[in-house]
C-alpha cells in the first residue's frame, strides 16, 4: 500500500477533468503579465478575469518602485519569525499604517491571509469556547476552528435569524462565543448582512470576527469593507483581511481595539512559527494602501465594472449570483459541462476560475470571475461576447 493510496479517488476525479485533452484547471500558468488585465497564457494574450486583483494594484508603479528601493536598502528577506528574529521596523510601520486605515488601536500582520484566519481563530477560541461559523466559510476559517479545539456550530449561510436561534440555545453556557462571518463570500460574491449580524452579536453578548478579505478596497466610503458600508464597525471586534486581493501583494492582518490582541502574538502558532513578510513586500503593500486611500475612483470604477459584467452575463441567459459584486460566478449544473465551458473560454482568450464541488455552495460547479477596476468597458464586453459564444456552442442559457 502506497502512502498515496488514500488519494486515488482524487486522482480519478482529476483524470475525469483532464480526459480528452482537457487542461488541468489547477495548473494553468500565466507566463507573464502584459498589464493588470491581460496576461500571456499558452503563448496567447488572454483577458484575465480570475485573479482577485480587484483594484489592479499588482501592477502599481508606485508599489513596484517602493519594492525595488527597499530591496536595495533592506535585502530580500528577514530569515525569522516575528517573535524570534524576524521583526524589523518596517513590520511595525505596516501595522501602524493598517491600524490607522481601519481606525483601530492594534494590528497584527501575518505572512499570508490564510495564516491570519488560522492564527486568529485558533488563538481566540479555546477548547471551552464556541465558534459559530457561517456554513459557507472559507477553508482557512474551518482550518482555524480545527486548530482551536473549540466546539464548532454552523449556522445557515447569511442567516442572522438562524445564528440567533443557535446562540439562544447556548444562553447560560460557560465559555466565550465567537461569531465568524465574511464580508464578501469568495465563491458567489454575495455580501454579508453585517448590520443584522451585529445586532445579534449585541443582543447575545457574543464576539464578532469579520473576514473582509474580498471586501476591503471594494466597499465602504473609505474602502474599509462591509462593516463600514453598513455603519457597524464598532460592533466588529476583530477584522481579518489579506493584502493579496485589493492591495495586490501578499500577507494578512487582524485589526482590533481589544488590548488583548498583543497577547495573541505569544500564543498564535501560525504567527509564532512562520517567517515574517520580506521588506519589499511590506514597502509595496504600504504604497498600494496609499493608492487605495487616495484614489476612490478605483473603487467606483470597480463596482461599475462588476455591474456591467453581472448584467451582461444574465442578459445572455447565464445564471449568476443574485447581486453584483467584484466576484461574479456563473452557476452550471454538471461538472463535465463546466469543464468544457472553462476550456473553451481559455481557447478563445478569457481566463476565469473553474470551481468544483465540494468547494462550492450547493454542490454546483462554477465559472468564477473576478472583475478589476482596470478592466475597460471593451474588455468586459469582449468577455461577455466570448461567454455567449461558448454558451451557444454548448447549448447553455437563453
Amino acid at each position: 500500500m502506497s502512502i498515496f493510496t488514500k488519494y486515488e479517488p482524487l486522482a480519478r476525479s482529476l483524470a475525469a477533468v483532464t480526459n480528452g485533452g482537457g487542461r488541468n484547471p489547477f495548473s494553468v500558468v500565466i507566463d507573464h503579465p502584459v498589464s493588470s488585465t491581460v496576461g500571456v497564457i499558452e503563448g496567447r494574450e488572454t483577458l484575465l478575469f480570475g485573479t482577485n486583483n480587484y483594484l489592479g494594484l499588482s501592477q502599481s508603479e508606485a508599489a513596484i518602485e517602493a519594492a525595488i528601493d527597499t530591496l536595495r536598502t533592506h535585502g530580500v528577506g528577514t530569515t525569522g519569525s516575528r517573535i524570534a528574529n524576524g521583526t524589523q521596523g518596517l513590520h511595525r510601520q505596516l501595522e501602524e499604517r493598517i491600524a490607522a486605515f481601519f481606525r483601530r488601536r492594534h494590528c497584527m500582520v501575518f505572512s499570508t491571509g490564510y495564516q491570519a484566519n488560522l492564527g486568529m481563530i485558533s488563538a481566540l477560541a479555546g477548547k471551552d469556547d464556541y465558534l459559530l461559523l457561517d456554513a459557507d466559510s472559507h477553508a482557512s476559517i474551518y482550518d482555524g476552528s480545527r486548530l482551536s479545539q473549540a466546539q464548532v456550530i454552523r449556522f445557515r449561510h447569511n442567516d442572522p435569524e438562524d445564528l440567533h436561534k443557535r446562540l439562544r440555545r447556548l444562553d447560560g453556557t460557560p465559555g466565550a462565543k465567537l461569531i465568524v462571518v465574511e464580508g464578501i463570500y469568495s465563491m458567489m460574491g454575495d455580501v454579508v448582512p453585517m448590520a443584522e449580524f451585529a445586532a445579534v452579536k449585541r443582543e447575545t453578548g457574543a464576539w464578532l470576527l469579520a473576514d473582509e478579505a474580498h471586501s476591503v478596497g471594494v466597499m465602504g466610503e473609505h474602502g474599509r469593507g462591509v462593516a463600514e458600508a453598513c455603519g457597524v464597525e464598532d460592533d466588529v471586534d476583530f477584522v481579518v483581511g489579506t493584502f493579496s486581493k485589493s492591495l495586490g501583494t501578499v500577507g494578512g492582518y487582524c485589526v482590533s481595539d481589544q488590548d488583548g490582541l498583543d497577547l495573541i502574538r505569544l500564543c498564535s502558532r501560525p504567527y509564532m512559527f512562520t517567517a515574517s513578510l520580506p521588506p519589499d513586500v511590506i514597502a509595496a503593500t504600504m504604497a498600494a494602501l496609499s493608492e487605495l486611500e487616495q484614489r476612490p475612483d478605483l473603487r467606483h470604477r470597480l463596482m461599475d465594472n462588476a455591474r456591467r459584467l453581472h448584467a451582461g452575463l444574465n442578459a445572455i441567459g447565464l445564471r449568476t449570483g443574485p447581486q453584483a459584486s467584484p466576484v461574479v460566478s456563473v452557476v452550471l449544473d454538471e461538472v463535465g459541462q463546466a469543464v468544457q465551458f472553462w476550456n473553451r473560454l481559455l481557447d478563445l482568450g478569457v481566463y476565469v476560475n473553474l470551481s468544483l464541488p465540494p468547494a462550492t455552495p450547493d454542490q454546483h460547479p462554477l465559472l468564477r470571475t473576478s472583475v478589476m477596476a482596470t478592466h475597460d468597458a471593451a474588455q468586459i464586453d469582449q468577455a461577455i461576447a466570448i461567454f455567449a459564444t461558448v454558451a451557444r456552442e454548448l447549448g447553455i442559457g437563453g
